[in-house]
């Protein structure tokens, strides 16, 4: 739709609110104000147990007189939607009146009633000067952060725009080996080259952790050596399980480089929230920061948050990657929905503080059940600062059951878990978790063990440790030029050694095990075989079956 100005009769631009600096109070290895401690979680029992803490300032009650705009891009909306008018414009429902009955029936003509288009009293996502910049701009004082995008193609566009405004054509970006499809996809787009950390694997929970600030720094200098150019370095964390690398030691190393850090914090965005969650990635001085807000925190699904720290990113630059990224028409939906997320925060300063207290108590009872056991810090060997006390993954591996068929059980008693994986089950413990659903999730388990463990000598083990598909690899090709080479069909037991030509990735985790420009190798291969044999769903390959694969064929 044409945006005209609005009239200065009847409209006014509300004046954004001061935003503080995020990292003038926080020097580098020092505690953020806003905390009484960070702790250092991990999953074991002698976890002390969550006291209250202190209403703290930038988490205060809103007062009567402000409550009402709390919220200014929801405001906007229900405003909007509840004029009396006559409307020739897009969408072609017209404000519900012609909703098809199936979905209205199923979620109600209100919601269609404010699928509204970009209105002159809504603002432009674009080009913000109204109520969508107010909007960002008492999301980045919350969140820390001096700049602040929302998102409605989800995390992915912003890791997109993160690479593209700091790496050009040709340059080098250091990320894990483990990274999420979003980031390759960000390589093919920008022409960046990956130079790969692996970080360590656990073979017998099939997981890898981050990364530390040796492997980071390692990596810089034998770039270096190369003559090399580095656009930027991209962490994740924490990861889907939880685990968080050392931002604050990998900024260190390269910031006196003039290096930008960009953290994948999809999994991270309630960090902020609660004395024992780890530190956030703009606490810790990274440069540009991707949450998903709707995965802990209360957004719609695919609305998510862009947080910049001011420093060595042109802001111009991601605002101009987004609009190539994101869509020209937004969903005011979700748009209001990261609105209404960060004033339900804003509003309630002990909003974690059951969530944790349940995880962590859920934690303690399951750890001491026979033939289970509980991801934490001592399953690996590097020292990461921190685990997300809300992600609980658990194996049965000692009663003989893989990941999925544990999942498997679970679900016939109504256990909907986030994440399975070849040996591991991982549960979202959120805003929305009761008692009464913990208390099932740790009866289920019980249930689980008192079947299955009388039944151990009659069993035989279906799974063995799995060996990482990630820390043999070899690329004979960037990304970019894998993805736009001429390609051939292959059947999968035959591709060995062949340069691969899609991105193959199990999903969830959405972590590629085969990314194009790499050699197929025997490990990827296996790995790849054994989750198809085992139902696991397989993105990014154009035979979703992965029966055939393709490859480089010139």
């Amino acid at each position: 739709m044409l945006l005209l100005p609005p009239s200065s009769s009847s409209w006014t631009m509300p004046a954004p609110p001061a935003l503080r600096s995020p990292r003038a109070p926080i020097s580098p290895r020092t505690e953020s104000p806003r905390r009484h401690a960070i702790a250092r979680c991990d999953t074991s029992r002698s976890t002390p147990r969550i006291s209250e803490t202190e209403t703290e300032a930038t988490l205060a009650q809103p007062s009567a007189a402000v409550q009402g705009g709390t919220a200014p891009l929801v405001q906007a909306l229900k405003s909007t939607a509840a004029q009396d008018v006559s409307c020739f414009h897009f969408p072609g429902h017209n404000r519900g009146k012609a909703a098809p009955s199936l979905l209205s029936n199923l979620i109600g003509t209100e919601t269609f009633s404010h699928d509204l288009p970009e209105l002159p009293e809504l603002d432009d996502l674009f080009y913000p000067k109204g109520v969508i910049l107010d909007a960002q701009n008492r999301a980045a004082e919350l969140f820390g952060s001096s700049k602040t995008w929302f998102l409605i193609n989800g995390s992915t566009c912003g890791i997109q725009a993160a690479v593209m405004a700091t790496c050009s054509p040709g340059d080098y970006i250091i990320i894990p080996r483990n990274c999420h499809i979003s980031v390759i996809s960000a390589l093919v787009l920008s022409g960046a080259v990956p130079k790969y950390i692996v970080p360590e694997y656990n073979s017998a929970w099939d997981i890898a952790g981050g990364v530390t600030p040796s492997q980071v720094d390692k990596a810089l200098k034998e770039l270096e050596k190369d003559g090399k150019k580095v656009g930027a370095v991209l962490v994740t964390s924490p990861t889907y399980h939880g685990i968080c690398s050392d931002v604050q030691g990998i900024v260190d190393v390269c910031r006196p480089l003039h290096i930008p850090v960009i953290v994948d914090e999809a999994h991270g965005a309630h960090f902020r929230f609660h004395h024992s969650f780890p530190s956030t990635a703009i606490e810790q001085g990274a440069d540009l920061a991707v949450q998903s807000t709707h995965k802990v925190l209360s957004s719609l699904t695919q609305s998510s948050m862009l947080h910049m720290a001011r420093g060595l990113v042109d802001a111009d630059k991601v605002s101009q990657c987004l609009q190539l990224l994101q869509s020209s028409s937004p969903s005011y939906l979700l748009l209001s929905s990261l609105d209404a997320a960060r004033a339900q925060l804003s509003e309630n300063s002990k909003s974690f503080d059951e969530p944790v207290a349940m995880a962590l108590e859920t934690k303690d009872q399951l750890m001491v059940i026979p033939g289970l056991s509980v991801l934490d810090l001592s399953c690996f060997a590097s020292d990461f600062p921190a685990i997300d006390p809300l992600r609980v993954t658990l194996s049965a591996s000692d009663l003989h059951l893989s990941g999925y068929e544990a999942d498997d059980i679970l679900e016939e008693h109504q256990i909907v878990s986030e994440l399975v994986g070849t040996q591991a089950v991982t549960f979202a413990v959120n805003l929305g978790t009761s008692r009464q659903d913990v208390q099932k999730l740790v009866q289920c388990a019980k249930h689980l063990s008192d079947k299955y463990m009388s039944a151990n000598e009659s069993r035989f083990s279906k799974h063995n440790y799995v060996r990482s598909p990630l820390d043999k690899f070899s690329v004979k090709l960037s990304p970019r030029e894998a993805f736009f080479t001429k390609k051939r069909r292959v059947c999968i037991e035959d591709s060995l050694g062949e340069i691969c030509g899609e991105l193959i990735c199990p999903y969830p985790p959405g972590i590629p095990v085969l990314i194009p420009g790499e050699v197929v190798t025997q490990d990827s291969l296996s790995y790849l075989i054994n989750v198809r044999d085992q139902g696991m769903t397989i993105s990014g390959a154009a035979d979703g079956e992965l029966n055939s694969i393709m490859y480089e064929g010139r």
